[in-house]
């Protein structure tokens, strides 16, 4: 008899039981909602037999909508379906962990370091940081490695609009993104299941692109803690984990980064993770994923769908060597 461990087993597998059952606002926004999560269970490495918790949903003023050509017209999934299905391991690895256990998460205050090859290296105050950047409201498909989706409507500026203020040197070729180290704020990094704290990299042409987004809310409000408050980044055309969620580090640098689960898992985790139909994950097919709130799989799309947008910043690259 085959017995397959839970962690064999992708997320798209296993059925959505729920189908069968101002800116000065934004630090204080975030210091509600991370006073209102608190009242969580902490529960880490299983589901828990409660219901989520709640936490404020404070609106965002003066959101602008975003250009055609930057959001989709899908319908996006329901709050309680973006919320409430997460792989955020810093605070549990079960998809239900995040929002039952993120209330020790404190997003205010929040200070963001930028460095490494850069001409204003400093450590900006969030509030600052975000001041000089319109927000937009952009609906996004998000694909998980795992071969599950979403589509979610985010709220957020282009990382192009940071990158340009803070002058990256000639020499930079990457930027590197840190995730908050807390072991009090985010009790799952007191296990070894990977390496603290998280790590995300991208090419610099690839932070430069008009879909890259740091996002600092969803739905029309702040983000919960769960979804990567305060701030988190956005790559639409790759896997989830590229999505680095609470930063509180950005650095510019000449050498590729070594991103969280490229270092943990090598021949499972690549540092492109663009969205590939043809390119399998070595325990499961990608060439189908199942969108949340939906029994049926559907086809998965090369680059999510966004091949017209950014397929271009990857000619002569072989995608299979480097996925």
């Amino acid at each position: 008899m085959l017995v397959k461990k839970s962690s064999d087993i992708p997320s798209s597998e296993i059925t959505d039981k729920k189908l069968y059952l101002g800116r000065r606002e934004f630090l204080q926004a975030a210091a509600v909602t991370a006073a209102g999560a608190a009242t969580g269970t902490l529960v880490l490495g299983g589901s828990s037999a409660e219901a989520a918790p709640s936490w404020p949903r404070v609106k965002i003023p003066n959101i602008q909508k975003a250009p055609p050509a930057f959001t989709t017209t899908e319908k996006p999934n329901t709050y309680n379906d973006i919320t409430t299905y997460n792989n955020f391991y810093e605070f549990g690895t079960e998809k239900g962990d995040p929002s039952q256990n993120a209330g020790s998460l404190k997003p205010s205050p929040w200070t963001v370091k930028i460095d490494g090859l850069v001409d204003k290296p400093a450590d900006y105050h969030l509030e600052d940081l975000i001041k000089p950047y319109a927000l937009e409201d952009r609906v996004y498909r998000h694909r998980c490695v795992e071969a599950w989706s979403l589509v979610i409507p985010w709220v957020g500026f282009p990382l192009a609009s940071l990158i340009k203020t803070v002058q990256p040197k000639t020499t930079a070729k990457f930027v590197e993104f840190t995730t908050l180290y807390n072991l009090q704020q985010m009790p799952g990094q007191r296990s070894d299941v990977l390496r603290w704290p998280y790590v995300e990299g991208l090419r610099l042409d690839e932070a430069m692109h008009p879909l890259t987004l740091l996002a600092v809310g969803v739905y029309g409000e702040y983000l919960p803690n769960q979804n990567g408050a305060p701030m988190r980044l956005v790559i639409p055309w790759k896997y989830g984990f590229k999505g680095c969620k609470s930063i509180v580090k950005i650095r510019f640098t000449d050498k590729q980064p070594l991103n969280t689960w490229q270092l943990s898992a090598p021949s499972e985790y690549g540092f492109y993770a663009n969205v590939n139909p043809s390119v399998d994950h070595p325990r499961w097919s990608q060439a189908r994923e199942r969108r949340i709130g939906e029994f049926f799989k559907r086809p998965t799309l090369m680059f999510n769908g966004y091949g017209d947008q950014v397929a271009s910043l990857y000619t002569g690259l072989d995608l299979k060597k480097n996925f």
